[in-house]
């Protein structure tokens, strides 16, 4: 579990900076109080400049920066936004809280969007895509940015699990129109909770700024408290202590990615042997972010008693097989959005999608992992393949 492994005296500094200079925890203003100290406008500046981009803008969480992006993109009532099956239960919520028709496409052997399915789903009502990299592993951006330039869609990257991830040399979160980052407690980088997004526009970037801060445009020639505006929006700033975190484990990504990739390739090196034990399809050119292990299995009988079997060794899985109903749409008929794009039997609709994801195990990668995981995991896995 990635950068909460790492906190420590180098977020503890910047944290404290924010109160050796004035202690201004909003993001605006106060400026003869904060001796120039503005954390959230740094991060910003900093990711920016680490994913290649010009525009970004820090948000409260993952979700908000999905929210975000759709309303500076003028996705609305009407609209249809298509996603993929396999994503956390929050890509769909941004889209219903548009007030646009969330649509699922299918997932391949990548756990990631289907591009052909994909096709098959877009309509006249169809405005935007929202692909997710899950666990760290791109998805096929190539064909999927194809498709929607040729049918003039917006194209959203979700890359709370993909940040510090590339294809073909490219960040991920830099292929779409919008990229949107998560960084939770649980996420590759972390400040509790908050997002960030990047952008390809600049006026996509100023209507964003601009509605996840109530309308503010923020304009230098007058105070905040008569600052002009031209449509409302909602609060989603956010605020200096969560900008200092995520400083200082901005500058720890390249190497917490680094980390983790050596720990799957040994865990992968020790049981990619095993009968019956097949990889996860990965797109040519990815540079993972190595979030989890996926591989899979026979059927879904199996994958459950892999899971026991890690268990029983003081291991654990990470999303597949325990807890998908969080990660699949077959499992969401609380929403009847979703039930009115589909059917009732949500399950039948994404069948393709539910059959890779009964029989797939993913094991969760760390950054401070014991040289003793290796062989546990082989032993565990060997014992529940029966082999």
């Amino acid at each position: 579990m990635p950068g909460y492994e790492l906190i420590g005296a180098e977020e503890l500094t910047e944290v404290q900076d924010v109160f050796s200079n004035g202690g201004i925890l909003f993001r605006h203003g106060f400026d003869a109080l904060r001796n120039n100290c503005y954390k959230v406008r740094e991060f910003e500046q900093s990711f920016a400049a680490a994913m290649g981009c010009e525009y970004s803008l820090a948000v409260t969480s993952g979700t908000a920066a999905l929210r975000v992006a759709l309303a500076a993109l003028g996705v609305g009532p009407g609209d249809e936004v298509i996603t993929q099956s396999f994503t956390f239960v929050a890509t769909l919520e941004g889209i219903i809280e548009a007030g646009a028709v969330p649509v699922c496409a299918e997932i391949d052997a990548t756990l990631n969007m289907n591009p052909w399915d994909l096709e098959q789903r877009i309509n006249s009502r169809t405005k935007a895509v929202i692909v997710v990299h899950m666990l760290g592993t791109p998805a096929r951006l190539r064909e999927i940015k194809e498709i929607c330039q040729r049918h003039n869609l917006y194209l959203i990257e979700d890359t709370a699990w993909g940040c510090g991830g590339y294809l073909d040399g490219k960040p991920l979160g830099t292929w779409g129109n919008v990229g949107t980052f998560s960084f939770d407690f649980a996420k590759t980088i972390t400040t509790g909770e908050g997002g960030m997004l990047i952008f390809e526009q600049e006026a996509v970037y100023r209507r964003a700024a601009e509605w996840h801060d109530h309308g503010h445009e923020n304009n230098p020639a007058v105070p905040r408290w008569e600052d002009t505006r031209t449509s409302s929006g909602f609060n989603y700033r956010m605020m200096e202590l969560q900008g200092a975190v995520g400083l200082a484990q901005l500058r720890k990504l390249p190497a917490i990615v680094a980390a983790q990739r050596e720990n799957k390739e040994a865990i992968w090196s020790a049981i990619s042997d095993i009968p019956g034990v097949e990889p996860r399809e990965v797109p040519p050119g990815s540079y993972e972010t190595a979030d989890a292990l996926v591989f899979f299995v026979a059927n879904s009988g199996l994958a459950r008693n892999c899971r026991a079997e890690l268990l029983r060794d003081g291991l654990a899985t990470k999303i597949l097989p325990e807890a998908y109903s969080w990660h699949f749409a077959g499992a969401w008929s609380h929403m009847p959005q979703l039930v009115a794009a589909h059917g009732e039997d949500l399950q039948k609709a994404f069948s393709r999608s539910h059959s890779i994801l009964s029989r797939a195990v993913a094991l969760p990668i760390g950054v401070n992992s014991s040289e003793e995981v290796p062989a546990k995991v082989r032993a565990a896995l060997v014992r529940a393949m029966k082999v």
